[in-house]
């Protein structure tokens, strides 16, 4: 077995350290952060389509916390996720939770509208004024077959009568 040489020892440290400095940025500056405290709220939808853990959650477009964690809740099959927020944003307890996409192809992210009441959530609470996923899918055949519809009640699958030629002069 050959001896390393110095320099292959000190050409390997330095590629190890721009590594962990490239994953140091790649995390700081995609938003997701690895904090764990906030306070813990749950909140129940019909559907999450494509929110996942890790998801932003934001009021005013403003970034406040993440959805830390998802499952099926076995008695009412609705989806239940556990949100993580900023311990020094104090939600009223009648603050609205909406799973909102941020483009046409974008990610999802959850929405919280803060209400005007004068109770406050508590670490451990659930926000009950929930509004699930729009599934673009779901538009999309809805609309087709509303115009399917709509073309078939004014004799729109009806074949044209073919308009006769006027007769050429002999």
């Amino acid at each position: 077995m050959q001896k390393r040489s110095l320099s292959e020892i000190l050409t390997g440290a330095v590629v190890l350290v721009v590594a962990i400095s490239f994953l140091a940025y790649a995390i700081t500056g995609s938003g997701r952060a690895l904090t764990t405290s906030g306070t813990t709220l749950t909140a129940r939808f019909d559907r999450i389509d494509g929110l996942a853990p890790g998801a932003d959650i934001r009021v005013a477009g403003v970034k406040v916390g993440q959805v830390v964690g998802q499952r099926i809740d076995p008695a009412t099959f609705l989806a239940v996720l556990t949100l993580r927020v900023d311990s020094a944003l104090r939600l009223p307890s009648d603050t609205s939770a909406e799973i909102q996409s941020e483009g046409l192809l974008g990610g999802r992210y959850v929405a919280l509208v803060p209400g005007g009441s004068e109770r406050m959530l508590a670490d451990g609470g659930e926000i009950t004024i929930t509004q699930s996923a729009v599934s673009l899918e779901s538009l999309l055949g809805r609309f087709i077959f509303s115009v399917t519809e709509m073309n078939q009640g004014r004799g729109g699958d009806q074949p044209a009568a073919p308009e006769s030629a006027p007769a050429a002069p002999r």
